[in-house]
C-alpha cells in the first residue's frame, strides 16, 4: 500500500517508490511519521486563496496581502510551481491568478473548468490594466492563452504573452527549430 501510494506520485517510478518505502521503514521511521503528520496537516489546512487561487493556509496568501505589489499587474499561471518559479526571478512584482491547469478537451477540462469566471471577476476588478499569460508553450498551454486571452480582451484589458526563443547561453544548432522560428517571428 505504501508502494502504491508513493508510485501515484508524479515521476516516482515502482522502483523509486520501493526505495523510498523501504528507506522510511528501515532506516528513518521517525522521518516516516514527520512525512504523514506533514501530509495530513496539509490536506486540513491548506486551500485556495480567494483572490488568487494558488495553495495558501490562510483565506488571502501572503503575495495577495502585500501592499508593496503592483496591483496593475495579474499574471496568469498554470500552477503554484509556475508561481514560484516567476518569484524566484525577482523580476515580476505584480500579482498572480492560478488556474490548476490548463485546457485539455480530451481530458474534458475547458474554460468553466479552469474557472474562467473567477478569472474574469478578478481581473476586472478596476486595478488591473494588464493580465500577463504565462501559460506553457505546449499546444494545450497555447490553447489556454488564446482562449483566456480573447475572453480578456472584451474586457478591454492589454492581454500580453510571455516572450519566447533561444535561451540564453545556447548555441543556435542546437535548438529545435519550433523555438527558433518563435524567436525570429517575435524578434524585436
Amino acid at each position: 500500500m505504501l508502494i502504491d501510494a508513493l508510485h501515484g506520485l508524479p515521476g516516482v517510478g515502482v522502483k523509486s517508490a520501493q526505495r523510498m518505502a523501504y528507506h522510511l521503514l528501515q532506516h528513518d521511521r521517525h522521518g516516516a511519521m514527520r512525512l504523514s503528520q506533514a501530509l495530513a496537516g496539509a490536506v486540513q489546512t491548506v486551500h485556495h486563496c480567494t483572490r488568487c487561487h494558488t495553495f495558501t493556509e490562510d483565506e488571502v496568501c501572503p503575495i495577495c496581502l502585500d501592499p508593496g505589489r503592483d496591483a496593475r499587474q495579474l499574471c496568469v499561471v498554470e500552477t503554484p510551481a509556475d508561481q514560484a518559479a516567476m518569484e524566484r526571478t525577482g523580476s515580476y512584482h505584480g500579482l498572480y491568478y492560478v488556474l490548476m491547469g490548463r485546457m485539455s478537451p480530451l481530458e474534458g477540462i475547458g474554460a468553466s473548468e479552469l474557472g474562467m469566471e473567477l478569472l474574469t471577476r478578478r481581473a476586472v476588478d478596476g486595478v488591473v490594466e494588464e493580465v500577463i499569460l504565462a501559460t506553457s508553450f505546449t499546444a494545450e498551454g497555447e490553447a489556454t492563452a488564446h482562449i483566456l486571452g480573447e475572453g480578456l480582451r472584451q474586457h478591454g484589458l492589454v492581454v500580453t504573452r510571455l516572450a519566447r526563443g533561444v535561451p540564453a547561453g545556447s548555441e543556435l544548432e542546437y535548438v529545435d527549430l519550433s523555438t527558433i522560428a518563435h524567436a525570429l517571428a517575435d524578434r524585436r
